[in-house]
């Protein structure tokens, strides 16, 4: 698993738990939608702070929150 192939998991699932959609995502998040289909389809390998910064202000949580979860925490990633 590489650390885009993560937070695109952890997005989707964050996504389907709030009952949102990934376009939804990018409007309460106040990013593009193109920047959020970047990420979300892995163009954007390696997302700035500030992008995972709104993403998480958009799923109302911190950074902290978003990037707290099994696969961040516990694989060793391939593209490290």
């Amino acid at each position: 698993m590489t650390y885009s192939q993560a937070i695109i998991k952890r997005l989707t699932e964050l996504c389907s738990e709030k009952n949102i959609t990934i376009n939804k995502l990018a409007t309460l998040s106040g990013i593009t939608q193109s920047t959020v289909d970047n990420l979300m389809r892995g163009k954007t390998q390696n997302p700035k702070l500030k992008t995972l910064h709104k993403l998480a202000i958009g799923l109302d949580m911190t950074v902290s929150e978003l990037l707290d979860f099994p696969e961040m925490n516990e694989t060793i990633f391939e593209d490290e």
